[in-house]
């Protein structure tokens, strides 16, 4: 039970509040209005009756103790005059059929039990309508007494005015309470936008700033001293891959400087060959330690993106098909994506012949699947090859694939984009990779 009404909870922390404010007060409320309608306004509304049903009791003793006519007028008089009550002798006349009774009735019940315990004669009573008056008939030995009573003698009438306090007085609670609420809510909101937009290498508003209550600013405190000190790491964290890849790649050119002066023979060019590996393979450690989380999101024709594969297909005598579904021009990093799209076209075009890309933006979101008809990866595997340096057997060494993070990398910018990246079978017969990245 717990987890079907789970599903109809709302998720967000204000509607949620809202439910821990407003749920008590209705059950307080509820409770309230029972108590008042079983105990408080029963029981004026019984001994409302109970004093007109007294008054008429009094009438009918005075009628068959005094059962001579010219005495009925005196009756009449008092009652009008001291009672409040109209009443008239119907001489020869039955009581009418018994009046359906109303499903929920508090003066209907309390008249019907007060006639039978103090007058204990057969009577008829009509409570129904809107009418300002209650007709009460009794079958007495000259004939039936008819009383007119107002409605108010018998009946608590004004207990619509306590509910409608008490409803008025919710309407305003539950008002100061959503002012509230969202003064409350709303910095809560503006920190979680901000940690999405961080953690997708947006830039963070210039106003964004701890607000709210103690808790809240102390999160927001925390997560901008967060935010300072990641920046700083990758500050320092650039600086130094700066100065290992100047250091590093000044040692190759005098290797291949060195190289140059040396007579050409088989052992220099395998020679030539290593450093050619060892520059590629630097640039991979590079490019996966650097990262692309500093650079700012753009707007990208991604057309414009696809279409240099098709040279690239050409060259590398491979077939290459492209398929774009809605607008083409999306928010991204323009060199992330573009090393995303190279390192997976890239492994299509060396394990396979054909590669498909489809494309589909729609609202907020790109999808994009890259298939190749190649020999796939097994799909135990799905997982290990994001992981960096895997490789998936020993034909796929340093020479033919170079450092085994072309797909780690691959994650890596769709995590940061704040998307998801996953591994399947294609129609082609190879390996299909689909990315989903907010755009």
């Amino acid at each position: 039970m717990a987890r079907y009404l789970a599903g109809f909870m709302p998720s967000g922390l204000f509607a949620r509040s809202l439910i821990i404010i407003i749920a008590p007060m209705l059950i307080l409320q509820t409770v309230i209005a029972f108590v008042f309608m079983e105990r408080h306004w029963q029981s004026v509304t019984t001994r409302l009756s109970a004093s007109v049903v007294r008054d008429i009791a009094g009438l009918v003793d005075m009628i068959e103790t005094f059962p001579q006519d010219a005495n009925f007028e005196t009756v009449s008089r008092i009652a009008r005059e001291r009672f409040d009550l109209q009443v008239s002798i119907l001489p020869d006349e039955e009581l009418p059929a018994p009046r359906p009774k109303p499903f929920f009735s508090i003066l209907d019940t309390a008249l019907s039990e007060q006639l039978t315990k103090r007058i204990d004669k057969p009577f008829w009573i009509n409570t129904l309508g809107d009418s300002d008056l209650l007709e009460i008939r009794i079958r007495l030995e000259q004939g039936v007494l008819r009383a007119f009573v107002l409605r108010s003698q018998a009946y608590a009438s004004n207990t619509h005015i306590f509910l409608l306090w008490m409803v008025g007085a919710s309407v305003v609670l539950i008002l100061i309470a959503i002012l509230f609420l969202r003064n409350q809510i709303r910095p809560i909101q503006k920190l979680a936008e901000a940690a999405e937009r961080f953690g997708k290498g947006q830039q963070i508003s210039d106003d964004f700033k701890p607000r709210g209550a103690t808790e809240v600013r102390r999160a927001t405190h925390a997560f901008l001293e967060m935010r300072d000190r990641i920046e700083r790491a990758l500050e320092q964290r650039t600086a130094m891959l700066a100065g290992v890849s100047h250091d590093l790649r000044t040692v190759l050119t005098r290797f291949r400087l060195q190289l140059a002066f040396v007579p050409k023979s088989g052992e220099v060019a395998a020679l030539s060959g290593d450093i050619d590996d060892m520059q590629s393979m630097l640039e991979g450690y590079l490019d996966f330690a650097r990262g692309e989380s500093g650079e700012a999101a753009t707007d990208v024709n991604i057309n414009d993106v696809f279409e240099r594969f098709l040279t690239e297909a050409e060259t590398l005598g491979k077939r290459f098909e492209l398929s774009a579904v809605g607008e083409p021009v999306v928010r991204v990093r323009h060199s992330a994506f573009s090393r995303l799209m190279s390192n997976l076209v890239g492994n299509g075009f060396r394990y396979a012949n054909k590669v498909k890309v489809s494309s589909r933006h729609h609202g907020t979101m790109l999808e994009v699947d890259v298939e190749d008809d190649g020999t796939g990866i097994p799909a135990q595997n799905y997982n290990d090859v994001f992981k960096p340096f895997f490789r998936l057997d020993d034909a796929r060494n340093l020479d033919s694939s170079g450092t085994g993070l072309g797909l780690a990398i691959a994650r890596d910018i769709v995590h940061t984009h704040g998307g998801k990246i996953s591994l399947g079978e294609s129609e082609l017969g190879g390996l299909k990779v689909s990315v989903t990245i907010p755009a």
